[in-house]
């Protein structure tokens, strides 16, 4: 199993960020993610750290589907690679209708054929094609005009791996057909082959595909608690931060992580966590958080609990695991990310 982490450009301190970055790349990280939600973009900052790591992989994790043409994407992905000698991984989404319609003024409309015709774009442009794609989403040469198709003066001198992050069914099914790599959240390994993995079996089929052929890298914060006492006290701290993703992200008729809960055997919970959390009772939303909620989901416990709940994951299916590590200081979350990276390599020897 491999290890990974997530890193954001904003809301922090960006050399404290760097310096995260750098030292676990020496503690053995095998890949860094960069997010863009609401805040920072991807792409800048990945070429950053290319310049500032060596061996680690970097990957957006994502570029948002509707905030750029497929073209950008491309270009910004061969880039990127270019750069870094090899060392990109593009991550996709389609976001959510309200950072995409919210912030961005763009339709979050047919996010699926969006998907499809993205990856398909930006794949001919890597191979150094001329683009000429006649699509429900994207016509390329703009039709009408005098306009003749063309290549970009670069195409990829390495392989550049396409994850996409999705969570609902027919995203998923797609991510099995088209994709290298998954990019999951809201995974519960023991409810994940109805809500995750029978979908993205249903894709690799389609394309004739084993699950061999796509890398599932999933997260999910990892924190070590010395005793009882003090994991009841992380749990009940998490109980806001996942009632927020139920209730709070997505828009008011969509919440693809609500989705995502309910198929895993807490509609009635997640249901009544939104309309409360909607309703602007954020307290009693957490409140209905269950302490099974919190630990199905994470990486938190004694050590002997996240070493035991790492081995559920890999056998349920996980190739990539994403490490959040929680902390207060630099030097809190490079430990607690250390103790993790030992428990996956002790975990890898014994497979």
């Amino acid at each position: 199993m491999r290890t990974s982490t997530t890193i954001e450009a904003s809301g922090g301190n960006w050399p404290e960020t760097v310096d995260f970055v750098t030292e676990a790349e020496k503690l053995g990280l095998d890949i860094c993610w960069v997010a863009e939600a609401w805040g920072s973009e991807a792409p800048s900052p990945l070429g950053y750290l290319a310049a500032r790591t060596d061996r680690l992989l970097l990957g957006s994790g994502i570029i948002q589907l509707g905030t750029r043409t497929p073209m950008a994407i491309a270009r910004a992905a061969i880039t990127l690679s270019q750069i870094s000698q090899g060392r990109f991984v593009l991550g996709l989404g389609p976001s959510g209708p309200q950072v995409i319609e919210g912030l961005h003024g763009v339709p979050f409309a047919r996010p699926l054929s969006r998907m499809r015709e993205t990856v398909e774009i930006v794949r001919k442009a890597m191979a150094g094609e001329k683009l000429s794609h006649d699509g429900q989403e994207f016509q390329i040469p703009l039709p009408g005009g005098d306009a003749k198709p063309m290549r970009l003066s670069m195409r990829a001198e390495h392989d550049i791996p396409i994850y996409l992050a999705t969570l609902s069914p027919k995203m998923l099914r797609l991510t099995g057909e088209i994709a290298d790599g998954w990019m999951g959240t809201s995974f519960v390994p023991e409810g994940a082959k109805k809500a995750y993995f029978d979908h993205l079996d249903a894709g690799l089929a389609t394309a004739g595909r084993p699950r061999a052929d796509l890398d599932i890298c999933q997260g999910a914060e990892v924190a070590f608690a010395e005793d009882e006492e003090a994991l009841r006290a992380i749990v009940a701290g998490r109980k806001k931060e996942l009632a927020f993703s139920l209730g709070g992200m997505g828009s008011v008729g969509k919440n693809f992580y609500n989705d995502a809960y309910s198929r895993q055997g807490w509609a009635e919970v997640a249901a009544e966590v939104r309309k409360r959390w909607q309703a602007g009772d954020r307290q009693g939303a957490a409140g209905l958080v269950t302490d099974e909620m919190v630990l199905g989901t994470t990486l938190i416990g004694t050590e002997d609990m996240v070493r035991e709940r790492l081995g559920v994951w890999r056998d349920a299916g996980v190739d990539t695991v994403r490490l959040y590590p929680a902390g207060e200081t630099l030097d809190a979350r490079l430990a607690t990310l250390g103790r993790a990276l030992d428990l996956v390599r002790d975990l890898n020897r014994t497979a």
